[in-house]
């Protein structure tokens, strides 16, 4: 027998071949013995997802970890993230879906700060932000003002914030609109290589404080892509990456990441950016002829292509990126747009070589920096179209997104085979309990897996309403019907309901459709207000209604103010083309996109908006799907989404009983 040693992780171990089985110990020893001594329930699922877990971080593999709402999964990841680390010597990376879950999961009442109180535990945690968050000291020192009013005001507040803050992050002012803060935010085209403040600014000292924690550094779903992207890269050329080496990764809410996988990998050409940067150059005292004759050339080409752009794309108001006809015409605007960007781009060269002042060198590698991205960007979108690239418009930043095909190949090569221990975690990462369609998404072959119901007692805290076939006549005409049953269902729960739509024009055309109604209570409209503003005013006004596109996840609101939840429609996804890649992708191997991505990605979002009633043990309520189901094609996958256990009924008949108590 050995002796056992004190070490750096929390509990004793001999060697390294028993670290695996002395981690096991200690998370049943924290989980049946000391958190019950503070007050904490034995939950099983738990305590299994959280074995789940250590075996596969100990044994460096790929594991999904779905748990289930209630069951406690950050405890449970979190148990073994922080031996792991000291074992290691290096910190886990905890990368959340956004900037919010992670100052929720690093604030004062957080599950890290309460689970280091309670196992009396001295963590080194550092969060680590998207770099826009932060203030830029140059574009602060140089800002010009050219808002009245408010907006003046309000700049001259954060120009002065700015000389005052140490670590200039914007969650100090967070009162400061969009507009206001891009004057003054951190920009990646910005020539960092010849900035005054290099090496010394507020996110520099940013990135050096968080590079050396010892535990955890837990950043966004962004940022750590951006990292996983240009490790290498950046490696190769002499610079820090901007993570740390780590020992493992957790990334939480897990269902999220194709998104920001793909924009990070991607580049985007905005309209807006390109006609500032010429705006400027077109306001320059002194410039030559030639330079503003290529900033004029510029602008023409800028307009034709986007112009063109926008008569490309498909239109759907279900998605924010729409997908885009690629046409000999765009094509053709395109080719002409990255000709007139290198012509732009050799009469700067020229101005620097030419020192005539009129420029100063920091705007001109700023200048540069904008056309490499832009050129970089078109010349895909011309080499490849959409045949190795997707592409797509968004709709609110007006700009065009070309991003890799092959997004899960480059997971592959990145991440998975580097054989770090990765953990995703989400409540949402199988269709009753079947992980092949996220497990095809990532390229994955055979991750391990684990996944355990929610701990609420849904047979005691739900009623599923699911109306009958309508009939052929009906069918033709749902809304009128619809709108009728919605009508019913918020008188009969006296408000209280969040109704889940999927599209801005859902929300417009309910809020027409019951114009004529007098309620007793406020209907809140997604399009009316900023959203977290709505989600507030929700909880407060207990007798409310909320109705919106964007509340399918990522709000939480427990107890009587949410006792109703209506689901329109069925979220069917859009033409979405990160999902229309996935269609053919899949049609590509002899397989149905229907069945194989348009029912799985419908079947993964309705969990996820049904995970929006029940947030206590003590939450009581209804969910209401106004879509015929019982029946249907999709019936089974419906009901493998929405709560386990609970009644189902056809009828009104006992959902005025539930409701009113």
């Amino acid at each position: 027998m050995c002796a056992l040693v004190r070490s750096k992780v929390p509990f004793e171990y001999c060697s390294k071949d028993d670290f695996p089985a002395m981690l096991a110990h200690w998370i049943g020893h924290v989980f049946y013995d000391i958190l019950p001594g503070e007050g904490y329930e034995i939950r099983e699922d738990q305590i299994f997802t959280a074995f789940q877990i250590a075996n596969a971080v100990c044994k460096g593999k790929v594991h999904f970890a779905e748990a289930g709402l209630g069951t406690g999964k950050t405890f449970a990841y979190l148990l073994s993230a922080i031996p792991y680390a000291r074992f290691s010597g290096k910190p886990v990376i905890i990368a959340c879906a956004s900037t919010a879950l992670q100052e929720q999961l690093t604030g004062p009442k957080g599950d890290i700060n309460t689970l280091a109180r309670l196992l009396d535990l001295d963590l080194d945690v550092r969060m680590a932000k998207d770099p826009r968050q932060f203030i830029c000291d140059l574009k602060a020192n140089r800002v010009n003002n050219p808002f009245t009013g408010e907006s003046s005001r309000l700049l001259d507040e954060v120009v002065h914030w700015a000389d005052e803050t140490d670590r200039g992050e914007r969650s100090e002012v967070p009162h400061i609109p969009d507009r206001v803060w891009s004057q003054v935010a951190w920009d990646e085209t910005m020539p960092c290589t010849i900035c005054s403040s290099r090496g010394f600014c507020k996110l520099v000292r940013a990135r050096n404080y968080y590079r050396s924690a010892r535990d955890l550094i837990v950043c966004d779903h962004g940022l750590f892509f951006n990292d996983l992207w240009e490790r290498e890269e950046r490696i190769a050329d002499g610079k820090l990456t901007l993570l740390p080496d780590y020992a493992a990764v957790i990334i939480d809410e897990g269902h999220k990441i194709i998104l920001p996988a793909a924009m990070r990998a991607g580049r985007q050409i905005a309209e807006d950016d390109l006609n500032s940067m010429l705006s400027l150059l077109e306001r320059l005292q002194g410039a030559r002829i030639s330079l503003l004759a290529a900033a004029i050339s510029l602008r023409t080409a800028t307009s034709g292509f986007f112009k063109t752009l926008y008569n490309s794309v498909l239109e759907d108001e279900r998605t924010e990126r729409l997908a885009v006809r690629v046409s000999n015409d765009l094509l053709r605007a395109a080719d002409t747009l990255l000709r007139t960007l290198s012509g732009l781009h050799h009469e700067l060269q020229n101005e620097q070589e030419l020192y005539t002042g009129s420029l100063s060198t920091t705007r001109l590698q700023s200048f540069e920096a904008k056309i490499e991205r832009a050129t970089a960007v078109l010349d895909r979108f011309c080499r490849d179209g959409d045949r190795d690239a997707i592409v797509w418009v968004d709709r609110k930043e007006k700009s065009l997104w070309v991003v890799p095909r092959n997004i899960s190949d480059l997971l592959g090569k990145f991440l998975f085979t580097k054989k770090l221990p990765v953990v995703f975690s989400s409540a949402t990462l199988s269709i009753g309990g079947d992980f092949s369609y996220f497990t095809r998404t990532l390229g994955l072959q055979k991750p391990s897996s684990s996944s355990v119901d929610s701990s609420f007692d849904f047979a005691k805290q739900v009623f599923i309403y699911l109306p009958r076939h309508f009939s052929a006549s009906v069918r033709e005409d749902w809304f009128d019907p619809a709108l009728e049953r919605l009508v019913a269902l918020l008188r009969l729960a006296n408000g209280r309901g969040l109704v889940l739509v999927n599209s801005p024009s859902d929300v417009r055309r309910i809020r027409r459709g019951l114009k004529n109604c007098r309620f007793p209570f406020e209907i809140l409209w997604e399009d009316r207000a900023e959203r977290g503003y709505l989600v507030e005013r929700f909880r407060e006004e207990v007798s409310s209604v909320l109705v919106g596109a964007g509340f399918w996840e990522g709000i939480d609101v427990p107890g009587f103010a949410l006792s109703l939840l209506v689901i329109w429609r069925l979220p069917f996804p859009a033409q979405d083309p990160l999902i229309e890649a996935r269609r053919r992708e899949v049609k590509k191997q002899g397989l149905n996109p229907l069945t194989e991505v348009d029912y799985p990605e419908m079947g993964l979002k309705l969990k996820q908006g049904c995970g929006r009633l029940i947030r206590k043990r003590d939450d009581r309520g209804v969910i209401a799907i106004l879509e015929p189901v019982l029946g249907t094609p999709w019936e089974h996958i419906v009901m493998d989404a929405i709560p386990a256990g609970a009644e189902v009924t056809e009828t009104f008949d006992t959902l005025s009983l539930i409701l009113k108590n």
